[in-house]
């Protein structure tokens, strides 16, 4: 009777196994709605019912001009707001903001808005970029515990998820040019808006974008990040080198930094979860970059399913390069006015503790755009269940590569009435520089004393 009893449950919980595996990939019937009535990405195509929110209408490469820094023009910038969301009259669009969204309002009444715009669903990727995307679709699934990816390819394994533990894996592996070269700014003013900036030199390559990459022998790389501080002088010359690993399970992320005061290497594990971000006192955790970064194993995730919300969008005016920055950084947020938001269709992922993992974080919850895969909206909870953090990404598409990313991103302290902002380039020499070339070697530890001479 034991031994019976003994392989009937073997045999479910190697069902159930085989079957959480197969859940994380899709018939080739259901990917065949990539492209039909689905988008190459997985959106829903269509717009809404009462036109609110129009179909997907991809932007050209010569959507607009690109001048001799790198800037693009705003395609949609003779718009104007459709209405504006205030304090006073938040309540009636409530249902289409996030919690957050709504306690940033209540906290700064007479400064926070939502301006709303005309939506335009203009992103888009390259067309090889979308095979990779649907021949995911059919192939990649989940590791076993869901810290890692199998049979994955370029971007997106899952256009068509089916738990939020895959929404947040697209947008872990979202589309986001191969390779980019950038300068950018951080700030993290004061209650009364002063502020000082930091400035970063960043280089952001995919495996696959490597000249040296062999794709018969991928290995476990995902991508290498390196960022260097470039100024002010206290900070300048400290090098961050990150190897962000695909399944994490088999081996964690290997990150090192370089002191320039030491001249020394040395191994950063803290460079994950909610270790403190580089230079961001205290406003930022490790895997607050990129709006959310890094191994997803001390949650669990529940996927709430699709809204309409209101989310930051086509943040052209905000990267215009004749903006200062003392025109964006103001106190308690940034400058609303040149803000655009638009009624999109998002994704809802709540992101709980596990019992017995450690996080500042003890819930989030993310609203994920489902054009981009990019999260748009993150509350952040504390230990206490009391929303303390409020991410919002303004994101725009660099549509002359073909590229969907962001333009700023903001953290928002409700509790102390700080906030970080990180990602303006608006005073720089260059935007971004997709389609960097680099090698492995550029990305070894033995390269960081040479990157950080100052």
């Amino acid at each position: 009777m034991n031994k019976t009893r003994s392989l009937l449950q073997a045999g479910v919980l190697g069902l159930s196994l085989l079957a959480s595996s197969v859940m994380a990939a899709v018939s080739a019937d259901e990917a065949a709605k990539l492209g039909s009535t689905l988008t190459p990405m997985g959106a829903e195509k269509a717009g809404n019912a009462d036109g609110s929110i129009g179909p997907w209408q991809p932007l050209s490469r010569t959507a607009g001009s690109v001048d001799a820094r790198g800037f693009l023009s705003d395609p949609y910038g003779s718009d104007k707001p459709l209405f504006t969301i205030t304090a006073q009259n938040a309540e009636q669009y409530k249902d289409k903001l996030s919690p957050g969204q709504m306690a940033m309002l209540k906290r700064y009444p007479d400064t926070f808005k939502i301006p709303v715009y005309k939506t335009h669903r203009g992103a888009t990727v390259p067309d090889e970029v979308f095979a990779a995307i649907k021949k995911n679709a059919t192939s990649t699934t989940l590791v076993e515990g869901g810290n890692g990816l199998n049979n994955f390819q370029t971007a997106v394994p899952f256009p068509i998820p089916k738990s939020g533990l895959e929404v947040i894996w697209n947008h872990i592996t979202r589309y986001r040019g191969g390779s980019v070269s950038r300068l950018v700014t951080q700030a993290t003013p004061q209650q009364n808006g002063s502020y000082s900036l930091v400035y970063f030199a960043d280089q952001f390559v995919f495996r696959d974008r490597m000249k040296d990459y062999d794709p018969n022998n991928p290995g476990n790389i995902l991508f290498y990040f390196k960022q260097e501080v470039t100024a002010p002088a206290r900070l300048a010359g400290t090098v961050l080198l990150v190897h962000e690993t695909l399944d994490q399970v088999k081996e964690p992320r290997k990150a090192w930094i370089y002191n320039a005061g030491q001249r020394r290497v040395r191994q950063a594990p803290q460079v994950s979860y909610d270790g403190p971000g580089t230079a961001a006192d205290g406003l930022r955790t490790s895997d607050n970059l990129d709006m959310y970064n890094g191994a997803p194993d001390r949650y669990d995730w529940k996927l709430e399913g699709k809204k309409e919300m209101y989310i930051a969008s086509n943040a052209y005016k905000l990267d215009d390069p004749k903006l200062k920055y003392g025109d964006i950084i103001k106190a308690g947020h940034i400058n609303q006015d040149l803000a655009r938001y638009e009624l999109r269709r998002v994704w809802h992922v709540v992101a709980t503790l596990k019992p017995g993992q450690r996080h500042i974080y003890a819930k989030r919850d993310f609203y994920i755009d489902e054009d981009t895969w990019q999260a748009a909206v993150i509350d952040q909870y504390d230990g206490r269940n009391q929303l303390w953090r409020v991410s919002e990404a303004h994101a725009q598409d660099y549509y002359n590569v073909q590229v969907p990313w962001y333009t700023l991103e903001a953290i928002y302290d409700l509790q102390s009435g700080r906030y970080l902002a990180l990602g303006m380039k608006n005073e720089e020499k260059r935007a971004y520089d997709f389609g960097f070339n680099a090698s492995k070697a550029d990305f070894q530890p033995a390269a960081l004393r040479q990157a950080g001479i100052r």
